[in-house]
């Protein structure tokens, strides 16, 4: 698994926990419809910190605590 495709794991998992759909999270992080689609389809093949952040903050989150999940301490998590 990529580091994408955990963020990606990582966005479904809190849109599910939160409650939360996708066009909330794309407005309240400032992430456009496309480039959500693209990551959550897996598409998309560089996450940068910023997309991160931004992530972060539209789950009311520290990038740490988006990090902070098991599917990025995977030992089968594939470095590009």
């Amino acid at each position: 698994m990529t580091i994408n495709d955990a963020v990606a794991k990582r966005i479904k998992k809190l849109l599910k926990q939160q409650n939360k759909t996708q066009y909330r999270l794309e407005k309240s992080s400032f992430i456009a419809h496309g480039a959500m689609n693209n990551i959550l389809a897996g598409k998309n093949k560089t996450v940068t910190l910023t997309t991160v952040y931004r992530l972060a903050q539209g789950f009311n989150m520290s990038i740490n605590e988006f990090l902070d999940d098991k599917v990025f301490r995977s030992e089968e998590l594939e470095l590009e």
